[in-house]
């Protein structure tokens, strides 16, 4: 295991220990938006993942949700931290958020770690050396067929009315067995690459969303893309993940999508 890895993991466990001791007490909210919300939960992860990558890794670059980082353009080296991934759920006392912590070298995932500290499950990946959950190997599910598939998405919390997304969920929901809306994209690709969800598929999301786990996807056996097929790279405005089985479906379902829109 990368000392990268073994910091990440022991990192994301102190930050993972507030969020669980806050998740049954009163939350102080503050809304930055209509919507979109921060809890004074997300400030004080964040806080400690920075300041411990701060002292371990004193030359790298830090992207964090709430601000905190110092990201520098062109660093070799970048941290892409969410501090509390599934705020709205956390809020609300739904036990389904998260810590996420992924490295970048020159832009391409190289450690992740995702945790939920309610559940004890810690998501991890190095490049090269396969994707685990408790440190048991995972892989992504062998189905092989849209039709049979169990897939997840989300939606913006920010101008929710502009969203295209509902149309996609609607063509999904017709061509899959089910999907699932679970409010936290890191633990969505987790799902993706142990086998809970055989895809998941969604827009807009943030480099520190998606770092740790479009890793995890791929380490797991899994293809992680643009809507059009080319490499997703953390932070694009369109990814699919999947069990590799039924990516060609799921473009497809996204082409249609965009093939009735164009005609409006």
């Amino acid at each position: 295991m990368s000392r990268f890895l073994e910091a990440a993991i022991e990192i994301a466990r102190e930050a993972g220990a507030i969020l669980r001791a806050d998740h049954d007490r009163p939350k102080e909210i503050v809304y930055k938006g209509e919507v979109d919300l921060v809890t004074e939960t997300d400030r004080r992860s964040e806080a400690v993942v920075v300041a411990r990558l701060r002292e371990k890794f004193p030359g790298h670059a830090i992207v964090a949700e709430e601000g905190s980082g110092d990201a520098a353009a062109g660093a070799k080296y970048c941290w892409h931290v969410d501090p509390l991934d599934g705020t709205t759920n956390f809020a609300h006392g739904y036990p389904c958020f998260a810590v996420s912590i992924g490295l970048t070298e020159h832009g391409e995932p190289i450690a992740g770690v995702v945790f939920n500290p309610v559940s004890n499950e810690m998501f991890t990946a190095a490049r090269g050396e396969g994707a685990y959950l408790n440190q048991k190997r995972i892989h992504v599910s062998p189905v092989e067929k849209l039709a049979h598939s169990l897939v997840a998405t989300g939606f913006p919390t920010h101008q929710r009315k502009n969203s295209a997304n509902i149309n996609y969920y609607w063509e999904f929901t017709l061509h899959s067995h089910g999907v699932r809306r679970d409010g936290s994209a890191a633990l969505d690709l987790c799902s993706v690459a142990c086998g809970r969800f055989d895809g998941f598929w969604e827009f807009g999301l943030n480099s520190w969303d998606t770092a740790a786990g479009m890793l995890l996807v791929h380490e797991a056996g899994g293809a992680v893309t643009d809507f059009a097929g080319a490499p997703y790279h953390p932070g694009g405005p369109q990814l699919i993940a999947s069990n590799g089985r039924i990516h060609g479906e799921m473009q497809e379902a996204v082409n249609r999508v965009a093939a009735q829109a164009a005609k409006r």
